[in-house]
């Protein structure tokens, strides 16, 4: 009997303790939106210690090795039998991607992101494995933190293969339902979800990488919009109302575009009979440029809904907490001075700003990471949910949307295949071996896959932009001064025959034809050391727009620096009489107003050093074409017609573009048809 009692209170004791750590567990998966799986190890982390007891050599290591950007240097402490501690010392990752995203407040973020190099020192110390997942779109990040471990164990006198085992996985999800499910946390997806929770809905971000953030994480962080109060000190000159006098003049299209015609020049009358100076600007005038600058491709009522709803995107994304520029430029390829900069480097202010806001909204929106969505689930002709796998894992499960599904998971500028198969328009030849400025993972025409089997019809699917921008060693928007993108009004192009060859504030496309044609298809971006808001290059604290030291983009190769004309010109091997004419001409041009090329801006003259040049050339950018939608962002299929259910948002989706996106087009995109995509969810489910 006693016996009995004994098994019975172990049994009780038992019961107690594993319902005590069920609830802990659900609580704690309940504050917890990060990486839906768990590593563990076959073997327990005793047994490690057992048979590895004595293989070390106890103390302090230290390796680097070659990452994303620059070395990436550890330090591993050893006991004789374990990992004590990983940590990075030193790296120049990606923010938001390799290393850590940080806030305006430098905090780093957490919320919706897992970062390798604080992640996977964690994760070998807690499961004594040195071969670790890498985190899903950060690789070559993931792989170079392992290398630099195993190289310092090897130090240690480790026998690196008792330190790696099989990873084994306990997934705490399964099918779930929610109000709104999002495929995608790029700037579409975050914008969409938030927008969505304000309203009461509760969300699920499916997002396939180790973070959030997409394209929009490492875009040049611009939006277009009319802004009198940015635009109120910005001078009209001469130049400039002859761009918009000959856009008035053109011939219309049809009866829709000579509507809008003629409002704006109802309008520039008005600005005309008011004896303005400082620059006009309207949200008319901003579709009617936006729609021409696309070559009157596009669907002149997405244009609308785009172009008509950018300042009030603009309002809504600062109230969240969004910080830009007090002043105002004329972005690459945007064609007219309404360009607001990002205070924080590339996307990184927009995707905090978002992430911030996911953390407050914690109880409504939950993000699942490194997880892909496979397939729509549609209950007769309305899409009710998401089928999705876990990369790792590879567990399939489904996630029911009660309201709507919204795909945000943008184009498909790195799918290879895609881009072959679409490039039909005659604009661009052989595209194959053309690089991107993309993220691998972020742009592969998933959501378009998507799409297609809930019978989604497609926009303007031949329509592809490369961007002059890229550098020379891999395509990407990376590494250059900071005038280079967003102050075309101080600095020229020239190719390596040191001369200019193409208007520098012209579109997008027409330069990147310009540059595929020049000697090796690419060009130098040339600065001085003259202008307004010139930043001392040898300045210690100088930074390039992504984060470089001046003396790591010369020594790497990512720009050439010269102090007069003559050694530039030896660095990029022309002669040095011919780019001196180059310049001269170009200076005459700032003071006659005149340009060859037919450029409107000018703020300075080159004529004092240092002199830098930035070797650049044309990569595969945004892909115009999608999946069809509706102004309100309701997809819509091949006969015009709304499903159910569906909602798209952001590059994924065509007809807003054209056949030439204005730079800093994309941003406003993400903001007013993210937020609008949503908001068409709400008002449908009611």
């Amino acid at each position: 009997m006693k016996k009995h009692r004994s098994l019975l209170a172990l049994f009780l004791a038992f019961i107690l303790v594993f319902t005590a750590c069920n609830a802990n567990n659900k609580e704690t998966d309940k504050e917890s939106i990060k990486e839906t799986e768990e590593n563990t190890t076959k073997e327990t982390k005793d047994d490690t210690q057992k048979e590895q007891s004595g293989s070390l050599k106890a103390g302090k290591y230290t390796a680097k090795t070659p990452g994303m950007n620059d070395d990436i240097e550890v330090e591993v402490e050893v006991t004789d039998k374990e990992i004590k501690s990983v940590k990075v010392l030193k790296h120049s990752e990606t923010p938001g991607i390799g290393g850590e995203l940080k806030d305006k407040s430098d905090k780093i973020v957490r919320t919706g992101v897992i970062v390798p190099t604080v992640d996977i020192p964690e994760k070998i110390v807690e499961s004594q494995n040195i071969d670790v997942d890498d985190v899903t779109g950060a690789t070559i990040s993931s792989k170079a933190i392992k290398r630099a471990v195993s190289d310092a164990m090897e130090q240690a006198g480790a026998n690196l293969e008792d330190w790696k085992k099989e990873n084994t996985y306990k997934d705490k999800i399964d099918d779930m339902e929610t109000d709104v499910v999002i495929i995608g946390g790029g700037g579409s997806g975050l914008a969409g979800a938030i927008s969505a929770a304000q309203q009461g809905k509760k969300v699920i971000i499916i997002e396939k990488n180790g973070a959030v953030g997409g394209n929009t994480l490492v875009c040049g962080a611009i939006y277009n919009t009319p802004n009198p109060e940015t635009q109120s000190i910005v001078e009209m000159t001469a130049p400039v109302k002859d761009t918009l006098e000959k856009a008035l003049s053109q011939k219309p299209v049809n009866d829709e575009h000579k509507a809008l015609m003629d409002e704006v020049k109802k309008q520039w009358e008005q600005y005309k009979a008011e004896g303005r100076k400082n620059l006009f600007d309207t949200k008319e005038w901003y579709a009617l440029q936006t729609w021409n600058g696309g070559d009157n491709v596009a669907q002149l009522d997405l244009v609308k809904t785009l172009t008509y709803q950018a300042f009030d995107g603009f309002k809504w994304i600062q109230d969240l907490g969004m910080e830009f520029d007090k002043g105002v430029s004329q972005g690459a390829g945007s064609l007219w001075q309404r360009t607001h900069t990002s205070v924080m480097d590339m996307g990184t202010g927009f995707i905090s700003t978002y992430a911030d806001q996911v953390e407050k909204n914690k109880d409504k929106i939950e993000i699942i990471l490194q997880t892909t969505a496979k397939d729509i689930v549609m209950d007769g002709d309305k899409v009710v949910g998401v089928k999705v796998q876990n990369n790792h894992s590879q567990k399939e499960y489904t996630i029911k949307a009660k309201n709507g599904v919204i795909i945000a998971t943008g184009g498909f500028a790195a799918n290879g295949e895609m881009i072959q198969k679409y490039n039909t328009s005659g604009k661009w030849d052989d595209l194959s071996k053309v690089a991107t400025t993309n993220r691998e993972t972020s742009s592969q025409g998933d959501g378009i896959e998507l799409g297609l089997k809930a019978k989604a019809g497609l926009t303007d699917m031949e329509q592809i932009q490369l961007l002059y921008l890229g550098n020379t060693k891999d395509g990407q928007l990376t590494k250059y001064p900071p005038r280079d993108v967003n102050g075309t009004d101080q600095i020229i192009f020239i190719n390596k025959e040191g001369k200019r060859f193409v208007r520098e504030d012209g579109r997008r496309d027409e330069i990147s034809k310009g540059v595929m044609s020049q000697t090796d298809s690419m060009f130098f971006m040339l600065e001085s050391g003259d202008g307004k808001g010139y930043v001392d290059i040898k300045d210690p604290n100088w930074r390039s727009a992504d984060g470089f030291t001046f003396d790591y983009l010369k020594e790497k190769g990512y720009i050439l620096v010269a102090d007069t004309v003559e050694d530039l010109a030896k660095q990029i091997g022309c002669d040095a009489k011919t780019l001196q004419e180059t310049i001269d001409k170009f200076n005459a041009s700032v003071d006659s107003g005149k340009d060859e090329f037919g450029r409107i801006l000018y703020s300075t003259k080159l004529e004092k050093g240092p002199w830098v040049a930035t070797p650049r050339q044309a990569s595969l950018h945004h892909t115009m074409g999608g999946l069809s939608i509706d102004p309100n962002g309701r997809v819509l299929n091949e006969s015009g017609e709304v499903i159910k259910g569906l909602y798209a948002a952001g590059e994924v989706t065509g007809g807003i573009h054209g056949a030439n996106r204005l730079g800093g087009n994309a941003v406003v995109d993400t903001v007013v048809f993210g937020k609008e995509a949503a908001d068409t969810l709400v008002k449908d489910s009611k």
